[in-house]
């Protein structure tokens, strides 16, 4: 990926009060240190958790209805603008398209999504027959990723 690919940071999902705050659903641990979005359009005036995601006040969003005309919005930054990463460690969104492989080099398929549903990450790959399996993003079961591809052991393949 390169470092000016736009990476999605937080998902808006809906309007909050009437004063124009957005809902947001966030994909980063802290969106707070981000202050522009989309390339400068949306500057992000203060965010807090909410019950159903998070709440954030957007500059440029002065009422309800513009608050709701946001559904959907992707607010992303450059990734030249997120942290350099430890040795190890990963963005989903240099994961994701991937096309991953066996041990033996055979295309599987590619990467499509990333979920953890408490135990760490679990990568979703899809066939080129579009049926899909799962695999936990850990050493043993992806003991390779890199920018081209993530290299699979089928013997993790659920």
């Amino acid at each position: 990926m390169s470092g000016d690919s736009p990476v999605t940071l937080a998902v808006v999902i809906g309007a909050h009060g009437v004063t124009g705050e957005v809902r947001l659903k966030v994909f980063t641990e802290d969106l707070g240190q981000y202050k522009t979005f989309n390339g400068g359009a949306l500057t992000l005036k203060s965010v807090r958790s909410g019950s159903n995601g998070a709440i954030a006040r957007i500059a440029e969003v002065t009422d309800r209805n513009a608050a709701e005309a946001m559904r959907g919005t992707e607010l992303t930054v450059p990734r030249s603008a997120l942290p350099p990463l430890e040795e190890g460690e990963y963005y989903h969104a240099d994961l994701l398209g991937l096309p991953a492989v066996s041990l033996e080099g055979e295309a599987l398929g590619h990467v499509v999504a990333i979920d953890d549903f408490g135990a760490g990450d679990v990568l979703e790959i899809e066939r080129p027959d579009k049926k899909r399996f799962m695999i936990p993003m850990n050493a043993e079961a992806v003991p390779e990723w890199n920018a081209e591809r993530v290299v699979v052991d089928g013997a993790f393949i659920v």
